[in-house]
């Protein structure tokens, strides 16, 4: 049996609930819209692990209640299945091989344009409340003489963000130092709460107490422990009342990136939640024998690393799995602590709502742990928007299946605010048109890349960093990977496959799907991803305007053109300096 959902501050129904702001009015009768945006995005969060998208036993009802107020979208794909690189895409709207910062730890080049360049242009504020995962081109500022403290530097330095607080939660400390060596605003919040030693965040916050030893959350095997911390003082609620700080301070008009570190692991919960879920209620693994059957070299390798290797024990995934679902439920508690206070002070009327992650958990699917490839439980992510303007009253409660990626969020967000979105420059759609239930042409594939050139499997397989490289392309019927490298390519027909168990990219019977889907790679890797400087219609200006400046191109008499363009050339001549003119 599961135990007795604990009392969070959201609201303890399991059903959901609608938000009250929905195209809410003022007392006055105008007509309430978004004024600010609330993106929230949980990190490691699978699309699957919610209850209103069909998890059988982990209840969500505060992300049910939203998904009840707004639009929830079924197929949402992330552009890169790791950290950094997903993350970096989401802020500037652009492929991973747009921007170039592929893998996590590599820097995201300076000047690229952000959400906060395109939001503050709209006049917009956009702040940060958490994780980013970005790192600093600092070889490049320096080169520009961007000062880190500047004004400029600092969000150049912060992926476009003003800095409410920031806090990656990765605070590990090895033999040759910490992982991350800036300061972390939420260790030094344990520190003021009492907590001792240098590094609380690892050993209270992820780490139980087994008889009066620290046991680790680094360790799976210690999955099943509460977190040695009172559960108001852990990563989450503390995240969330800094959210709140932000929200009661800021009038608007503002976008808040409020950006959990969980349920990223280590995976260990404070109590109650550690012992909501237990064993009974993990899944099977989504996983065939079939798939270990001579595989595709690339997916060999990542099934054969260390990750895989503890998801592949079933004790392992009957001890992470309940923990998981634990953190899942706590920031569903969370959420509905958010949500109340919005309505509580009115800001559910004039603030859009946006949920998602960036990327999932295979939690031992397809042999396989953590994230990396391109199975659904790692690229595909949860989306729901709520927005409480009338025009999106006609889609609340609907779920959108449209292909939908996570770079569109940017290109939304520069609308909401009352911009125009750059399409040279952000390679998303918006997806206002659909919120307001309208039915624009729309992308027929979404696209992912991976460059697994930093893991070891790049080097068990002999390919060099340039050639450590995957893509998948996804049409909602079939989805296709290319490896670089020499390799075969990888396809799965979804209809009839829908749990991606049968590779059929060696197979000779679906020669015309693979080429169709490299006409698509090929259509996709043809698209204008560099010319950000000048859009389409400056290049109109320019190319219609340069006439009207004088420049007339191969001319035989001027009849061929209007007589206003050759004004400035005709006329009696000031002086003669020919051969034979006057002045000589």
């Amino acid at each position: 049996m599961q135990a007795d959902r604990p009392k969070g501050r959201g609201p303890p129904a399991l059903v959901p609930r609608s938000l009250s702001g929905l195209g809410g009015t003022s007392e006055a009768g105008d007509i309430m819209a978004a004024k600010n945006i609330l993106f929230i995005m949980y990190d490691q969060l699978r699309f699957d692990y919610l209850g209103c998208t069909g998890h059988p036993h982990l209840r969500t009802p505060n992300f049910d209640r939203l998904a009840a107020s707004g639009v929830r979208f079924e197929r949402t794909y992330v552009q890169s299945p790791v950290c950094g690189a997903s993350r970096m895409s989401a802020y500037t709207g652009r492929y991973a091989s747009s921007h170039g910062a592929q893998w996590n730890g590599f820097p995201l080049r300076v000047g690229e344009q952000t959400l906060g360049d395109h939001l503050r242009a709209a006049g917009m504020e956009c702040w940060l409340i958490g994780k980013t995962h970005m790192r600093a081109d600092a070889a490049g500022m320096a080169r520009l003489g961007l000062a880190p403290d500047s004004v400029i530097g600092a969000r150049q330095a912060e992926c476009g963000f003003d800095l409410w607080t920031r806090d990656d939660g990765l605070w590990a400390e090895g033999p040759d130092g910490f992982y991350d060596s800036r300061r972390s605003p939420y260790n030094e919040y344990l520190k003021s709460r009492g907590y001792p030693g240098d590094n609380p965040w690892a050993s209270f916050a992820n780490a139980g107490i087994d008889d009066g030893d620290i046991a680790t959350g680094w360790l799976t095997a210690n999955a099943d422990k509460p977190a040695n911390i009172l559960e108001q003082d852990s990563e989450t609620p503390w995240l969330t009342s800094r959210a709140i700080d932000f929200i009661d301070s800021h009038p608007g008009p503002w976008c808040a990136h409020l950006s959990y570190i969980k349920p990223h692991w280590p995976y260990i919960v404070p109590a109650p939640y550690h012992a909501l879920y237990g064993p009974e209620h993990v899944l099977p693994p989504q996983r065939s024998d079939r798939e270990r059957q001579d595989p595709h070299p690339v997916y060999g390798a990542f099934m054969a690393n260390r990750i895989a290797a503890v998801f592949q024990r079933d004790e392992a995934r009957a001890r992470v799995i309940p923990a998981y679902m634990g953190l899942i439920a706590q920031c569903d508690d969370q959420l509905g602590r958010l949500l109340d206070h919005l309505e509580a002070t009115g800001r559910d009327k004039d603030t859009m709502i946006v949920l998602t992650s960036d990327h999932g958990d295979y939690l031992g699917d397809h042999w396989l742990g953590e994230k990396d490839l391109f199975h659904d439980p790692s690229v595909r992510v949860p989306l729901i928007v709520y927005d409480p303007s009338p025009q999106a009253d006609a889609t609340r409660g609907t779920v959108d299946t449209s292909l939908v990626e996570l770079i569109d969020l940017t290109a939304t967000f520069i609308e909401a605010a009352g911009g125009e979105v750059p399409d040279h420059i952000v390679e998303g759609r918006s997806l206002m048109p659909l919120i307001h239930g309208q039915r624009p042409d729309w992308r027929e594939f979404a696209v992912s890349e991976y460059d697994y050139s930093m893991t070891p499997a790049c080097t068990e397989l002999g390919v060099s960093p340039r050639d450590a490289r995957l893509f998948m392309i996804a049409d909602g019927r079939w989805k296709f990977v290319h490896a670089e490298g020499g390799f075969r390519p990888m396809l799965f027909d979804q209809q009839a496959d829908p749990h991606e168990y049968n590779d059929l990219g060696g197979s000779p019977d679906h020669g015309e799907v693979i080429a169709r889907m490299y006409d698509r790679l090929g259509q996709w890797a043809r698209r204008m991803s560099q010319r950000v400087t000048v859009s389409d219609a400056d290049i109109a200006a320019r190319r219609e305007g340069s006439v009207r400046r004088g420049i007339l191109h191969f001319l035989w008499d001027g009849s061929e053109v209007d007589p206003e363009l050759l004004s400035r050339y005709r006329g009696p001549a000031g002086a003669d300096y020919t051969p034979d003119g006057d002045k000589h």
